[in-house]
């Protein structure tokens, strides 16, 4: 793992505001990926974590600032140019969203046949080939109704990975695994980052898996990157934000008591109402 690989800056986000008519989410975002990194975007749910992956893949165009990917400038693309980019993308998005009524192989050739016109014998061995870096080779006749929720997670991670993008996005890659699952996805995520030179950014809450395998990590809390560094620098960061959220505190800059009067005027039916 690296925390600066030397290369290109792939993903830079700079001063990037979205708002969703006069409730802004993002405020003033600063954030760059090169490739070959492995970046962990980390926060409280709803700070606009899954916002900012949204943002780079052009589902939505930032209210000011700029967005480029690959040395593109994301919001200045048309139609065309946007679909021609996100080719290069892979989105592992929350739970696999795979599709039920494909088998596993159908699954992972689905973007080779929407945007590779390949012979079908050709077709047959990439999509064996991306089943067999996630260990699933042998499921490739299963529907998604038979697989485990682990082995989910890898089809769609093998599909993300089809048609070796640049750049894959993972939302929630580990939420509702189990140990062993979660390991298994948190060393495929390293690896075939690894393998394909890409870079990868994860929207996570895993703190610990997570700083096992990424090169750098941004907090985002009430739509701003409130702290950032390489896991070494998280966990010795002496920020109150970061430690609450890396050691699981409950109480600290996100308060567990939403604020309210004091206790004895309820009690007392001062404050009820």
């Amino acid at each position: 793992m690296v925390a600066n690989s030397g290369q290109e800056a792939l993903v830079d986000l700079r001063q990037v505001r979205f708002a969703y008519g006069d409730r802004e989410i993002l405020s003033g975002i600063d954030l760059t990926v090169h490739r070959g990194q492995v970046v962990a975007i980390m926060g409280g749910s709803g700070c606009g974590k899954t916002t900012l992956l949204r943002l780079i893949g052009g589902q939505l165009k930032a209210s000011a600032g700029n967005v480029q990917v690959a040395g593109q400038d994301i919001g200045a693309l048309n139609t065309g140019q946007l679909y021609a980019l996100r080719r290069r993308m892979g989105m592992l998005f929350q739970f696999g969203a795979l599709f039920t009524d494909m088998s596993v192989f159908d699954n992972v050739a689905f973007p080779l046949r929407e945007h590779a016109r390949l012979p079908e014998s050709m077709l047959r061995d990439l999509v064996l080939m991306k089943l067999q870096a996630v260990g699933l080779r042998g499921g490739h006749a299963l529907m998604p109704t038979e697989l485990s929720g682990g082995m989910a997670r890898r089809v769609a991670l093998a599909r993300a990975i089809a048609l070796d993008p640049m750049l894959i996005m993972y939302d929630e890659p580990f939420a509702g695994l189990d140990p062993i699952s979660l390991g298994v996805i948190g060393q495929l995520i390293r690896r075939l980052n690894d393998a394909l030179g890409a870079a990868s950014i994860m929207v996570t809450h895993d703190v610990a898996e997570s700083l096992s395998i990424v090169d750098y990590v941004y907090f985002v809390s009430d739509g701003r990157i409130v702290a950032k560094g390489t896991p070494e620098e998280i966990r010795a960061s002496k920020d109150d934000f970061v430690h609450q959220f890396v050691h699981a505190e409950p109480d600290g800059p996100v308060p567990f008591h939403m604020k309210a009067a004091p206790i004895g005027e309820m009690l007392m039916g001062e404050g009820a109402r």
